[in-house]
């Protein structure tokens, strides 16, 4: 059975990105699906896969990773994701440009939804087992495709925050570059250094931390117990993202 258009890898005329040494590109066309696509190739494909969709409008891709811990802790590497994706935009913003996650894994720039990531298991995987693979799927929302961005005010696009002629591939290869730092930084120093650099940008008030298990745990002012929020429900409702456009909610 031949595969549907919109996933097979893109032969044609877009530039290649430009990945450090360790990722390996697989593009799809303008319809494809970046994190299902990753999915379906993770166990063949391998620790390094970066998948890209050709869009202008949209910076969409998924990282295929391989932990080397359980799935319980392994998780920990959706917080490795959200802050290089943070870390990405930023490298791009105009000085000032207020860039925020909101738990676990919703961005936006001055207050406005650019988009978010998501993470992936096999569904088989015991929480006590080392998963085969692990899918790292990030959005950010490069144009704006309303006649009137101003119409959503609680959503933004780049172009319309300074972001100048900063495209979604500009995005995507920060994020690589930003996404191999973290990864070393946490094999080398440990998960604390990356999770500093998560909680630094997450929205909210009050003393964050992270548990072993990437939950977050929150002592808000005026409350004396600390308030933890499951990290595994909170990647399930995935609340930026709309299933029925496949984008940030607008």
């Amino acid at each position: 059975m031949p595969l549907d258009a919109s996933a097979r890898p893109l032969r044609a005329t877009a530039p290649e990105l430009s990945l450090p040494p360790p990722f390996t590109l697989v593009r799809l066309r303008e319809l494809g699906d970046a994190f299902a696509h990753a999915q379906s190739i993770a166990a063949e494909a391998g620790a390094g896969t970066l998948v890209h969709v050709g869009r202008f409008d949209l910076a969409e891709f998924a990282l295929v990773l391989e932990p080397e811990e359980p799935l319980a802790t392994s998780r920990r590497a959706f917080i490795a994701g959200m802050a290089a994706l943070a870390d990405a935009l930023a490298a791009h913003a105009q000085p000032e440009t207020l860039i925020e996650i909101h738990w676990p894994g919703a961005l936006t720039v001055n207050l406005g939804l650019v988009g978010g990531g998501r993470l992936a298991w096999p569904g088989d995987a015991r929480e006590e087992d080392v998963p085969d693979w692990l899918v790292f799927g990030g959005m950010i929302r490069t144009e704006s495709m309303l006649e009137e961005p101003g119409l959503t005010p609680n959503a933004t696009a780049l172009a319309q925050e300074g972001f100048g002629e900063t495209s979604a591939a500009d995005i995507v290869e920060s994020f690589a570059r930003n996404m191999m730092m973290h990864l070393d930084a946490w094999q080398e120093k440990g998960f604390g250094v990356v999770a500093k650099s998560y909680l630094e940008r997450l929205s909210g008030e009050g003393l964050r931390s992270l548990a072993g298990n990437g939950d977050l745990l929150a002592r808000r002012p005026r409350v004396k117990e600390t308030e933890r929020e499951a990290l595994v429900p909170a990647l399930a409702r995935a609340a930026w993202y709309d299933p029925a456009t496949k984008g940030p909610r607008a």
